[in-house]
């Protein structure tokens, strides 16, 4: 899953970053770089907390919105890379039946969003679930 952050550097500090995606997720670095690792394991132990306490991951908000926001335009921006099927505590290996022709678009997917194809399907299937969920909740209180 890709994650566009904001990098910020005032004189006499480091770099600061922030995750718009992901309120309440910040990380800095001296360098650059070591704000940009820093942000990555920011992001994965934020998500990590999340998957944790049952929680969903935000929806990501289209770059435009975030480049439109005013709170970001003094910094720089970069994106992160995280495979959240690799966050949960422990992974199981499954075997699945799929056609080819849908693989292949997983595949195609998963990369336009840096991801594996596992953390790709885990995600979908954690957001149809999610949604089914939602509209079981909002059914049941009508």
């Amino acid at each position: 899953m890709l994650f566009p952050i904001g990098v910020h550097k005032d004189e006499e500090s480091a770099y600061g970053v922030s995750v718009p995606d992901l309120p309440g997720c910040f990380s800095a670095g001296d360098t650059f770089e070591e704000a940009v690792e820093s942000a990555r394991e920011a992001i994965a132990c934020h998500l990590e907390g999340l998957m944790l306490d049952d929680e969903p991951v935000p929806a990501k908000t289209p770059f435009e919105a975030h480049r439109a926001n005013k709170d970001y335009e003094d910094g720089t921006w970069a994106v992160v890379a995280i495979d959240i099927s690799k966050l949960s505590s422990k992974a199981k290996r499954v075997n699945i039946t799929v056609p080819a022709r849908v693989l292949a678009i997983v595949d195609k997917a998963a990369a336009r969003e840096g991801e594996t194809r596992s953390g790709l399907l885990v995600r979908a299937a954690l957001s149809y679930l999610e949604r089914r969920s939602d509209a079981r909740s909002t059914i049941a209180a009508d």
